[in-house]
């Protein structure tokens, strides 16, 4: 058998890969962390399959499953919102896979980061403004960051940001990113991206917070920070251009 860790997207049930599909159509076993994956989606799991709710198992009782379902020799459908290669959990459960000898494989997903910029009509990397994407998130009591990975620290290369995980902070978010960005740099924040009840909040680091919390956004959401956001006059990609033609031909 195998663990199928598959990216369920940022929300809309629509917004999976075909092989993500398939594969969940066709597994015994689906596992899915809680409401951040759609019903719609489950919905498609096989009749008399097993579909179990993992948000409030720890990571030895989702593995205990994982197994259980090995040794009946039952695919397994991992739904994890988004992307799993970022910030999804798949790291430790790989790794107990691993010891065990059961095989696994990784099926991407729409990230939230990409659902967001969608939701923004806005590409994150414009030619002469900006050409680099910092994914990251701020630390918690339950998980710090690693040294040097401070948004103070990231933010001094003035790049494109996007702070996951973040949005009951963002009054630290601000603080930390207004050394490096400015007070008038672009900054918007979009919660539940692609989903019925997507928020989409637009302002500027100094008027952000205010924005997010009359807004009541405290989680699944992500603040995107960056000249991108605002940037108009740029020039055109060389991809496209008439010069690219000319010197080609």
């Amino acid at each position: 058998m195998t663990v199928y860790f598959i990216g369920a997207g940022p929300g809309a049930a629509d917004l999976v890969t075909v092989r993500a599909q398939q594969i969940i159509a066709t597994s015994p076993v689906c596992l899915y962390a809680g409401s951040l994956v759609p019903q719609e989606l489950l919905a498609q799991c096989p009749d008399g399959a097993r579909v179990v709710d993992t948000a409030r198992l720890n990571l030895d009782e989702i593995v205990a499953l994982m197994l259980d379902a090995d040794a009946a020799g039952h695919d397994v459908a991992r739904l994890h919102s988004g992307d799993p290669s970022i910030f999804s959990a798949v790291a430790e459960q790989a790794r107990r896979l691993d010891a065990a000898g059961v095989a696994y494989t990784i099926v991407p997903g729409v990230p939230a980061f990409a659902a967001a910029a969608a939701s923004l009509g806005r590409e994150l990397t414009v030619p002469g403004v900006s050409q680099t994407i910092v994914l990251t998130r701020v630390s918690t009591l339950s998980t710090a960051m690693p040294e040097g990975e401070d948004l103070r620290s990231l933010g001094s290369s003035g790049a494109t940001m996007v702070v996951h995980l973040g949005a009951h902070r963002i009054d630290q978010i601000v603080e930390e990113l207004t050394e490096n960005y400015g007070p008038t740099c672009p900054c918007a924040v979009v919660a539940f991206a692609s989903r019925s009840d997507e928020i989409v909040l637009r302002g500027t680091l100094s008027t952000i917070a205010s924005q997010v919390k009359s807004a009541g956004v405290t989680k699944t959401a992500v603040v995107v920070v960056g000249k991108v956001l605002a940037a108009e006059g740029f020039p055109d990609s060389y991809l496209y251009s008439a010069l690219r033609e000319r010197t080609t031909h």
